[in-house]
């Protein structure tokens, strides 16, 4: 299953060109199930990619006591991946400072800002992230619904101010494929320490696809598709 996850990686870098030769690379490493299988793909599509690049783990610590590292630690000691822990208040700010009653969007720019700030103190050009198809679609809906907007993330997004680019590599990616093989390999997938997950308007774009699904078989790839073809957000494949 990690082998097939690597090739669907592997269609959506050569598509939007994500790997240049010389390239180092910033993993978002969250604890979680996606980010964790993307360490693993890009370390072993490192091993026989033909354009040259090497990779750091980089965690934001939201300064939770819950939020916990020491396995993430050890995986990437094992692998012989370089491994940052970057120590934060996000945590206090979010929920105790602001207390933010949808706290996801500030945690989630608050982390991006410190995750990019720490990838180029540490000599990085590009970062990696773990979102993939269902987070894409998602986020789709959630622009149509919430803010009347056609948008979502592009698979490259280029930030002039810093020039970095941020890279997404399981945009063809399931969820459970991703969750397969999390159970499969047994990877040290962190407890879930934020008080607002599974009530996020995230969570209920992602059960509305699943209800959506039972009714309409081609919902998932339609979406995809529908997101592909109207070319929005850096989403059209630029042929060299």
């Amino acid at each position: 299953m990690l082998q097939k996850i690597i090739g669907k990686a592997r269609r959506a870098i050569d598509e939007y060109n994500m790997i240049d030769d010389g390239d180092k690379i910033a993993i978002g490493l969250s604890g979680g199930k996606d980010s964790i299988t993307l360490l693993h793909a890009l370390y072993y599509l490192k091993k026989f990619y033909p354009k040259k690049f090497d990779i750091v783990a980089i965690t934001i610590h939201p300064g939770s006591e819950k939020f916990k590292t020491d396995k993430l630690e050890k995986m990437c000691k094992d692998l012989g991946v370089e491994y940052i822990i970057h120590k934060s208040n996000i945590a206090d700010v979010v929920f105790n400072i602001r207390k933010e009653k949808s706290p996801c969007s500030l945690c989630a720019n608050m982390r991006r800002g410190m995750l990019n700030s720490v990838a180029i103190e540490n000599g990085c050009n590009k970062i990696a992230l773990g979102h993939h198809a269902d987070d894409v679609m998602e986020t789709f809906l959630m622009s149509i619904f919430l803010n009347g907007k056609i948008h979502t993330f592009a698979p490259v997004t280029y930030l002039s101010r810093s020039n970095v680019k941020t890279i997404r590599p399981f945009i063809y990616v399931d969820e459970k494929e991703i969750r397969a093989v999390a159970r499969e390999k047994d990877f040290p997938v962190m407890e879930k320490w934020c008080p607002s997950d599974g009530y996020t308007k995230r969570d209920y774009m992602t059960n509305l696809i699943k209800d959506l699904q039972k009714d309409i078989r081609k919902v998932r790839p339609n979406l995809l598709g529908a997101i592909k073809r109207s070319n929005i957000d850096g989403w059209k494949i630029e042929k060299e």
